[in-house]
């Protein structure tokens, strides 16, 4: 079921701004893991903003959905919806990645009210997910853990480990998404390192596999909805991406996986993100 008419179109503003605040806290930093910060933002603005339940007045509620952000080093993504979400001011953001912040260009746990954990060394965020989600079965929970990956990161032999793990013990209560934007730090993921047949290994591993445009706010509720309803195999959502989706010069250009930008490149790509919008509004 598509969303209301009400809810895409506040997701589709609050996308907007949070990708103009991704540019800001780039040039706050000096630089950033941009691309996939852009590439991600679309899916982390439907589960803060609609999704996952949460209450930022109680950052540690036991009872919560966990956000997993196993591609840890797109922290200027998170950071952004995090203090947009009122987990800490957003002033914060203008000291990202500088000495003594307690903004890290890898967020941690125990400096970042909100976030669920210390992530940075790729591989690690689902087998983590997977421990919260047996956690929360023994402790009879409701709660869910939704573990955003990279592409690039299922190069990882830890990945597949957990897959098969998830798969073996049917935690369902774990939503594993990736960010399907074909680049990484070094090049295309084709020419890196080859993922091809991607879905089917899903499959292989025992997984309910959703594929979706990760850049369309109905499509992607759809795929969480289906996961949800899914009850007797895990669900992954593969969100076919852009790297850098939203700024004509970025996108699905691999040589921004990380950059930085003076501010006269701030307020062009923020014009870019304009233009974005609103073809995305006239679509």
């Amino acid at each position: 079921m598509p969303l209301d008419k009400d809810d895409f179109q506040m997701l589709e503003q609050k996308s907007r701004e949070l990708r103009k605040l991704i540019i800001d806290t780039v040039v706050w930093a000096g630089s950033g893991h941009v691309g996939g910060a852009l590439s991600s933002i679309d899916m982390m603005t439907l589960l803060y903003h609609k999704v996952m339940k949460i209450d930022p007045e109680r950052p540690e509620w036991e009872d919560r959905d966990r956000f997993i952000l196993s591609k840890g080093h797109i922290g200027v993504g998170l950071a952004p919806v995090l203090a947009d979400k009122g987990y800490f001011p957003k002033e914060w953001l203008e000291t990202y990645n500088h000495t003594h912040s307690l903004l890290g260009m890898h967020l941690d746990k125990h400096k970042v009210p909100g976030l669920d954990a210390s992530t940075g060394s790729l591989g690690h965020g689902l087998p983590l997910s997977l421990g919260l989600a047996l956690s929360a079965r023994l402790k009879k929970q409701d709660f869910k853990t939704y573990c955003l990956m990279g592409d690039g990161e299922c190069d990882e032999g830890s990945v597949w480990e957990a897959a098969m793990a998830i798969s073996h013990y049917k935690a369902t209560n774990v939503v594993a998404i990736v960010d399907r934007n074909r680049c990484m730090i070094d090049g295309e993921t084709k020419d890196v390192m080859t993922l091809e047949p991607f879905a089917d290994k899903w499959r292989a591993f025992g997984f309910n596999v959703i594929e979706a445009n990760g850049h369309d706010m109905n499509e992607l509720y759809d795929a969480i909805e289906a996961a949800h309803k899914e009850t007797e195999k895990p669900s992954v959502i593969i969100m076919n991406t852009l790297k850098g989706c939203g700024v004509d010069f970025m996108s699905g250009n691999y040589k921004y996986h990380y950059a930085g930008f003076d501010a006269e490149r701030a307020e062009h790509c923020k014009k870019e993100i304009d233009r974005y919008h609103d073809e995305r509004m006239n679509a």
